[in-house]
């Protein structure tokens, strides 16, 4: 087969080949006939498409070698390569980046605990698609009210579950911009394994959210910040700042399920930053002896791990470029479970290296690793199989020369825009602003 003489296969051993065929064939995309661009060269061009965000789709293709040798040595017709992605569907991306992920993740976070608890965490976030027709209809936007149109990008919603110590993605879901994130982040649950503590944003604080998930499982809590307007009564004095309290279940949760209990108890933890008002945590980890209060405000300020993920993500890998490359919901799909997929590897590769020299997977730089990785790939593509384990040895060892320092937890910054947003018009079309005929 001609995937067997792919080189990146060679840089992530994790990634088996077997897993690939597997994900053609439970999703029924495996193919007899011989193509120019065989399935499972596709699976590497969409893996490609989110580390080549700087070259042509037909231009990954080439540089990569991933086509077969055409008759009389011609290239590969660039209208063929839509057809190849078509054929391949998102449905074995999907499947490959959620095997992968059950074992990468859940591994990584078994091997990075807190007080013998993983530790993870479910947030979301928004990505532009192109604007098309087909990604309008399916996906839609924010509406900025009868004056200002909806937004000039489809977006897409999107809710990642990630290992927040190596900052692998253990679960991914989206869908149009209109699904709450709740919604998405109920998909992730099941997910979650025992003994385990998972961080969300405030905007998750809800018994009809978190009871179900802790009820599920063995030994599985959660960590969030209190609103402003949360409310309930002490029961119990913990220690300092520290108490064990009762909230009440809303009357429209309560209509929502029937099954919530009128009252649900939570552990409340009051701390104070340095030049920050007080913040209040709330968690189920109501062992004051198991889990100390002195503990847990930089445990749940670990949530910010997903923002930098997110970041990682859209600004590094993604390019900070307006939208996504496909303009179907269908090749929106492949590319951000290719997006999701390429990220792990990454991580995958980082982790390893920060195990060499012993340090958190935190602490290699993200970007340093996405280039080598991008230049080893291209470069293994041009030389012989038999090199590619010791250039691929020195490759972590050049990645170790990108070591991060500690986290600096004690600098504080304003939170203020370096530039400002354009003077000029908002350019609109009929599918943005409804009350504008084309011409």
């Amino acid at each position: 087969r001609a995937s067997k003489e792919v080189p990146f296969e060679s840089l992530m051993e994790q990634l088996d080949q077997t897993w690939i065929e597997q994900a053609l064939e439970q999703t029924g995309t495996a193919s007899i006939r011989t193509r120019r661009l065989p399935a499972d060269q596709v699976v590497w061009l969409v893996i490609g498409l989110a580390l080549y965000r700087d070259e042509t789709i037909a231009g990954i293709v080439d540089k990569l070698g991933l086509a077969l040798p055409g008759e009389r040595g011609l290239s590969m017709a660039p209208s063929s390569i839509p057809a190849a992605r078509a054929r391949l569907g998102p449905e074995p991306m999907k499947w490959l980046f959620e095997t992968c992920a059950r074992k990468w993740a859940l591994e990584s976070a078994g091997r990075h605990r807190w007080r013998g608890l993983q530790l993870f965490g479910i947030d979301g976030t928004t990505m532009r698609a192109p604007d098309s027709a087909e990604n309008r209809a399916h996906f839609g936007g924010h509406s900025g009210g009868a004056d200002r149109g909806q937004s000039g990008y489809p977006l897409v919603r999107a809710v990642t579950l990630m290992a927040l110590r190596s900052h692998l993605l253990a679960g991914f879901r989206f869908g149009p911009c209109a699904t709450s994130e709740q919604e998405l982040a109920r998909e992730l649950w099941p997910l979650v394994p025992d003994d385990s503590v998972t961080i969300v944003d405030r905007a998750f604080l809800s018994p009809g959210f978190l009871l179900p998930y802790a009820a599920s499982g063995s030994n599985r809590h959660w960590m969030t910040r209190a609103k402003k307007n949360t409310k309930w009564r002490v029961l119990r004095r913990l220690g300092r700042g520290d108490h064990l309290v009762e909230m009440e279940t809303s009357f429209a949760a309560l209509k929502a399920d029937p099954t919530l209990p009128r009252q649900w108890l939570a552990r409340a933890v009051r701390y104070q930053r340095p030049g920050f008002k007080p913040q209040t945590i709330l968690t189920s980890l109501t062992d004051a002896a198991t889990y100390p209060a002195s503990e847990l405000a930089g445990l749940y300020h670990e949530r910010w791990e997903l923002e930098l993920g997110f970041d990682e993500m859209k600004t590094v890998m993604l390019e900070r470029e307006e939208a996504l490359r496909s303009k179907s919901p269908r090749g929106i799909a492949q590319e951000l479970f290719g997006l999701v997929l390429s990220y792990n590897l990454v991580r995958v590769e980082m982790e390893r290296t920060a195990a060499l020299a012993g340090l958190p997977p935190n602490r290699i730089s993200f970007i340093a690793s996405v280039r080598c990785i991008k230049e080893f790939w291209f470069w293994a593509n041009l030389t012989s199989l038999g090199s590619i384990p010791k250039r691929l040895r020195k490759m972590r060892l050049d990645l170790l020369r990108f070591i991060l320092p500690p986290r600096r937890s004690e600098r504080l910054f304003r939170r203020e825009v370096k530039i400002k947003m354009s003077k000029f018009p908002r350019k609109r079309t009929a599918a943005t602003h409804p009350g504008m005929a084309l011409n």
